[in-house]
Parts: structure tokens; C-alpha cells; sequence
């Protein structure tokens, strides 16, 4: 079985009151918080920051570790229809500010959320699990 590993971001802005992230993904359209593989000799900090600009063009720090979704999937595009398991940790991270978005054409669509709504635009199990981690620290 093949392992893969990721890390994305929970990021939170200021604009009266707190705003949260949320991207729809432009291949299974469903939402979840902006995330990417975890590339050779780059920790998963680096990688949710690198991830988070090139798919948002969002440049964001590091708060702190909330947690880690873990799930199977099957590779449709793959003619051996691979089973992976795939690891996904992801950070609470503070908008910083604009930067370049290098592989926007991942993501259909972009919201900034009222922390209510967020769980509700949540289409994966694991996702909405990991912001009930943590909604209480925005």
C-alpha cells in the first residue's frame, strides 16, 4: 500500500472578527482546508506554509500543531486503482498577508469563513474533526 504525506493549514485572518480559509479542490470539488504533499528534505511547518501561498496565494505563520487526518483512498486515475493511505498534519496558522498562488488551478474556489460556518463547508469527516480541534483557539 502506498503512504503518502501532507500537511495544510487552518488559516485565520482579522476582518471584523475572525475569517477562516476554507478551498474547494478543482478535481473532486469538495472543501477542506488548503494542504499539499510533503516534498523530500522539507519538514510539514514547511510544507503547510509552501502549500498554503502556492495554492491560496495566502502567506500565513505558524500558531501552533493542531492535529493529523488520517484516511484511505483509491487512486482513480491510476489503471491499478492503488489503495493509499495517506497522513495530512495540519497547523493553526495566521494570515500574514498576499503572496503568489503557483498552483491555483488545484483549487476551484476560495472562501474566508465566520468560524460558525466553517464545519458546515466541510465536506471530509477528518477535516471537521480536526477544526473541532481547533475552533476553540481562533
Amino acid at each position: 500500500m502506498k503512504r503518502i504525506f501532507s500537511a495544510g493549514g487552518i488559516v485565520v485572518k482579522e476582518d471584523r472578527g475572525p475569517k477562516v480559509l476554507v478551498t474547494q479542490h478543482s478535481g473532486h470539488h469538495g472543501w477542506d482546508f488548503p494542504k499539499g504533499h510533503i516534498e523530500k528534505g522539507e519538514t510539514s511547518e514547511q510544507a503547510a506554509i509552501r502549500e498554503v501561498e502556492e495554492e491560496t496565494g495566502v502567506r500565513a505563520e505558524i500558531i501552533e500543531k493542531i492535529d493529523q487526518s488520517k484516511y484511505f483512498y483509491i487512486e482513480d486515475w491510476d489503471p491499478k486503482r492503488e489503495k493509499v493511505f495517506k497522513t495530512v498534519t495540519f497547523f493553526l496558522m495566521k494570515y500574514l498577508g498576499e503572496g503568489k498562488a503557483t498552483t491555483a488551478e488545484e483549487v476551484s474556489a476560495i472562501v474566508w469563513l465566520d468560524p460558525s460556518e466553517v464545519e458546515r463547508k466541510l465536506t471530509f469527516k477528518g477535516s471537521r474533526e480536526v477544526w473541532r480541534k481547533a475552533e476553540g483557539k481562533v
